[in-house]
């Protein structure tokens, strides 16, 4: 799997985002993850204000501008996380600017992006009920996604892989980050 640089500070504790498109199993795998590294796990859907939640299940995408307060956020309780013992964390941060925004409060951010094929990954969505994402907006959020840069600190893991399998190559590497 690509990996990328490593420039995480001396003796931080996990500041994890496990990253991906709607369906990929970011839930799934950030509090397994979270788990076998004895940290604290938050989805960062619930930090979304209630106007951005119901933009989307109406199937309206997010604006950058929706979506800056809320990356906000995300950063600060990473940071804050990151201190109090490690924390992994959900979190779509679909382009590279939600990353480097997510990184200007949290600069030890190590990001594990669930990737998958689009077939596989809207058969996943076409099965999720009651989730607030529509099915609808899988196709927006993979033209949006910009993969890991070489000069980002992160892991790009295949989704058709075991759940047990993913987790396992994420603690892993996350384990020798630091």
């Amino acid at each position: 799997m690509p990996q990328t640089k490593n420039d995480a500070p001396a003796g931080t504790q996990p500041a994890v985002v496990v990253m991906g498109v709607s369906a990929a199993g970011k839930t799934t795998v950030a509090t397994r993850l979270a788990r076998e590294l004895g940290c604290r796990f938050v989805d960062a859907d619930d930090l979304h204000p209630a106007v951005n939640l119901a933009k989307m299940a109406a199937g309206t995408p997010l604006t950058d501008d929706d979506r800056w307060p809320w990356l906000d956020l995300v950063g600060e309780a990473l940071d804050a996380g990151a201190a109090q013992g490690g924390l992994v964390i959900a979190c779509s941060a679909l382009r590279r600017a939600y990353r480097d925004r997510i990184r200007t409060h949290a600069p030890g951010a190590r990001f594990v992006h669930l990737t998958g094929s689009e077939g596989l990954l809207a058969e996943r969505a076409a099965g999720r009920v009651g989730h607030f994402m529509p099915p609808s907006l899988l196709a927006s959020q993979l033209a949006l996604l910009e993969p890991i840069g070489l000069d980002e600190r992160g892991l790009t893991i295949d989704v058709a892989a075991p759940a047990d399998a993913i987790v396992a190559e994420a603690a892993d590497w996350v384990r020798t980050q630091g």
